[in-house]
């Protein structure tokens, strides 16, 4: 399919009047082709433009209205504050197109590469992309990383195949569409591969239970709620696959979802970056913490480490062209002899399974002359019947080099009895030193704990 249409269904895949729904709305592809060409005969030309990536049928047409025109989309989270969307809006040089679904224009889709690649004698910034998709900007202000056809078509094919995703599937998930997860996969993804969508504008348990579908997505958090959710939890056995991505699902949750769906969760690995490069299979072995192989054309590697774990290091065909107008930390994202640096600590079994350990930069804590996975200590923490959220982070100590300091949501409970408990089923030298007590993380739109933004100890 890699040479396809890149939204193959929309040009002849079997339509249907509720092909897609979108919180409450639905449409045809008929219908969908139509309004995404009315947004493509306004962009046409121009070299980027921005929409406010609502969860509607707007955003779908204005997201497919550039694949149409060739020009490059720019999704803004809706709740972007007015900072943040001058950053993004000035950084990529576009404009806010307001898109009507009921206008209606016929479109000759551009093929190849996207057609704002330049017509004049300077090559444009923005290079082959087919979306600018902005990083959540955790060091610093947001990039913007240029993702081309061609990287999302290879990616949804190795998905499809991992997957075992067809045009018989029915995918739900309530997942922001200004990210790889919700837009890439779970937007572009339904039109790839035929698949019936149903956003639930809102991920919620009740929501998911009532869509009766095939495949699920959701994030963590989604699925946290879900699994706390008995009812709406056991209407999902009649699933194909739930798939958890956009951060580790917690090991409580996977035996919570297994128990209670018979399903257990497809755990995945991806960067904006890098689009989905590893993950487990529909018909292979699932366990908690595990993110499976390497996707069709990923090539892994594990930097060098005494301890059998290091930073992971990628190749292939789903990767980014480059972060836009910064072409130092384009090449400082990758090594010397041509490998994209994910910043993400891993350890690969001799099965080649693939287990992310947590960020190098905040989740692999050296304490003591030891190296730890602020994951490993931050599930032993949700082992705890009085835990509901739990986050790790290495603290400077004089003694230690860093501390394991754990930040807890949990009632009935003292730090005490969760140092103990977190040193009776790991390594001792894996307690935290130093519990502290939070009415919630705070974390982003995808449920991804905000580390940086937490109190200090």
């Amino acid at each position: 399919m890699a040479d396809a249409p890149l939204l193959t269904a929309l040009h002849g895949g079997t339509d249907r009047a509720d092909a897609l729904t979108v919180d409450g709305r639905s449409s045809s592809y008929e219908e969908l082709l139509g309004a995404a060409g009315a947004v493509a005969r306004r962009v046409a030309g121009a070299p980027a433009f921005a929409v406010r990536a609502t969860a509607s049928l707007e955003t779908v047409a204005a997201v497919v209205g550039g694949l149409l025109a060739g020009v490059p989309v720019v999704p803004l989270a809706p709740d972007a504050g007015p900072a943040e969307s001058e950053h993004i809006l000035r950084d990529s040089g576009a404009e806010v197109v307001t898109v009507d679904f009921a206008e209606r224009a016929d479109f000759t889709p551009v093929p190849g590469p996207a057609a704002a690649a330049g017509t004049g004698t300077e090559p444009s910034p923005y290079r082959n992309a087919a979306l600018v998709l902005y990083t959540s900007g955790t060091t610093g202000p947001p990039k913007g990383v240029l993702v081309s056809r061609g990287a999302v078509a290879a990616d949804l094919d190795a998905l499809a195949q991992a997957w075992q995703w067809t045009a018989d599937d029915t995918l739900v998930h309530g997942l922001p569409l200004f990210h790889v997860h919700g837009l890439v996969l779970g937007v572009l993804g339904a039109l790839r591969t035929g698949s019936r969508l149903v956003h639930t504008g809102r991920p919620t348990p009740a929501a998911y239970a009532a869509a009766g579908g095939s495949l699920y997505f959701g994030v963590p958090t989604v699925w946290h709620r879900v699994a706390r959710d008995e009812d709406a939890a056991r209407a999902l056995a009649g699933a194909r696959l739930l798939v958890s991505g956009s951060a580790p699902l917690p090991e409580p949750v996977f035996r919570s979802l297994r128990a209670l769906t018979g399903h257990e969760p497809v755990e995945r690995y991806g960067m904006t970056e890098t689009l989905i490069t590893v993950s487990a299979r529909a018909d292979g072995v699932r366990s908690p913490g595990a993110v499976g192989t390497p996707l069709a054309g990923i090539t892994t590697r594990v930097a060098e480490s005494a301890d059998g774990i290091g930073e992971l290091q990628l190749q292939g065909p789903t990767l980014f062209d480059g972060y836009l107008g910064r072409p130092e930390a384009t090449a400082a994202s990758y090594t010397d002899d041509g490998w994209f640096r994910t910043g993400d600590i891993a350890a690969v079994g001799e099965d080649g399974t693939h287990r992310i350990v947590g960020r190098a930069s905040t989740d692999l804590i050296k304490s003591g002359g030891y190296r730890i996975g602020a994951g490993e200590v931050e599930n032993a923490l949700l082992d705890h019947p009085a835990v509901r959220e739990a986050a790790v982070v290495g603290a400077p100590d004089p003694d230690l080099g860093q501390q394991i300091v754990a930040y807890v949501v949990a009632d009935g409970v003292t730090a005490t009895e969760l140092t103990d408990f977190v040193a009776a089923r790991l390594s001792v030298h894996k307690r935290p030193r130093t519990v502290r007590f939070l009415a919630e993380l705070p974390r982003n739109a995808m449920g991804k704990p905000q580390k940086r933004l937490l109190p200090p100890v």
